[in-house]
C-alpha cells in the first residue's frame, strides 16, 4: 500500500500489527464484517491515525470491504485517506482521527455512553501511540475513564519508544506509563506486543473487568518495536514517517514471510 501511495507511515503499522491481529481476529471484538453498523457492535477507536494502513489491511482481510481497495491508500478520491475519515464512510472507521490526542477522548465518550446512558454491554478500544501521551488531552480522558467507572473501556497504548521526532524520552519524556495509569485509575497490564498469548492474557484481564463490574477501565501497555519484522526498520525511528522504495519492500517482504 505505501510504495504505491509513495506517501505515509511504515514503522507504526508494523509494530502494531500483532495487536490488530489479536483485536479483529481473536475474538475480543464483536463485529460483523458485513454489517459494521450493527447497534450490537464494539466499537475501536484509533487515537493515532497516522497507523491507518494496518487498520485498513485488518479490516479489508476481515471481509469489511474488498481486498484490492487498499491499493487506493492516500489517492485522490479514495476511500482510505492516510489518516482515517469518517466522512468517507469506510466500514469499520468509528471515527475521524488524526490530530493526537483526541481519539481516546472519543473513545471514553463513547463508552460512557453506552454504559451510563444506554446501559448496553459493548466494548470500546482505543489504541494510542506512547509519544501522544505527551497529550493533555489524553490524560484528561484516562481521567474521566476513571472517573466514571467505565469497565467497558480498553486503553491500548503502543509503547515502541518511537516517535516521529525520535525518542520518546528525548522529545518529552512520559515514563514512567505504568505508574501513570496506575494512579490514574487503570487496571494495567504490560504485554510484549508481539506475542499473541500475551495480548491475550492482557485482553482477558479487560473481559474479566467488564463482567464482573468492577468499575475499573484497563490500560494495556504493549511493548513492540517499530518496523517489527524488517531488519532494516526495526526499532528506528526514522521510519516513522516514510515509505520503503520498491526495492525496501521487496526485502521488507521476504523478511516477513520467513518470519516465525
Amino acid at each position: 500500500m505505501l510504495v504505491r501511495a509513495g506517501s505515509g507511515h511504515s514503522g507504526g503499522p508494523l509494530g502494531s500489527a500483532d495487536i490488530f491481529a489479536m483485536l479483529y481476529f481473536g475474538g475480543y471484538m464483536r463485529y460483523k464484517p458485513e454489517d459494521m453498523q450493527w447497534s450490537g457492535r464494539d466499537r475501536f477507536v484509533l487515537s493515532a491515525g497516522h497507523m491507518a494502513p494496518v487498520m485498513y489491511a485488518a479490516l479489508a482481510n476481515a471481509g469489511c470491504f474488498p481486498k484490492d481497495e487498499q491499493a487506493t491508500l492516500r489517492k485522490f478520491g479514495t476511500r482510505l485517506q492516510g489518516h482515517p475519515g469518517r466522512d468517507m464512510h469506510l466500514p469499520g472507521v468509528e471515527t475521524s482521527s488524526g490530530s493526537l490526542g483526541q481519539g481516546i477522548s472519543i473513545a471514553v465518550g463513547m463508552a460512557m455512553s453506552d454504559k451510563l446512558v444506554d446501559k448496553n454491554d459493548r466494548r470500546v478500544f482505543s489504541l494510542t501511540g506512547d509519544g501522544e501521551l505527551q497529550e493533555g488531552s489524553v490524560w484528561e480522558a484516562a481521567m474521566s475513564a476513571s472517573h466514571f467507572k467505565l469497565d467497558n473501556f480498553c486503553w491500548i497504548i503502543d509503547n515502541n519508544d518511537c516517535q516521529i521526532d525520535g525518542r520518546v524520552p528525548d522529545v518529552m519524556n512520559v515514563y514512567p506509563i505504568v505508574d501513570k495509569c496506575r494512579a490514574f485509575g487503570f487496571d494495567t497490564v504490560v504485554v510484549d506486543g508481539h506475542n499473541h498469548a500475551d495480548l491475550m492474557r492482557g485482553f482477558d484481564v479487560f473481559l474479566e473487568n467488564q463482567s464482573k463490574g468492577t468499575g475499573l477501565p484497563t490500560a494495556i501497555i504493549a511493548r513492540t518495536y517499530m518496523g517489527h519484522g524488517v531488519s532494516f526498520m526495526n526499532d528506528k525511528f526514522e521510519w516513522h514517517g516514510k515509505p520503503p522504495s520498491k526495492e525496501q519492500a521487496a526485502t521488507a517482504l521476504e523478511e516477513l514471510a520467513t518470519m516465525p
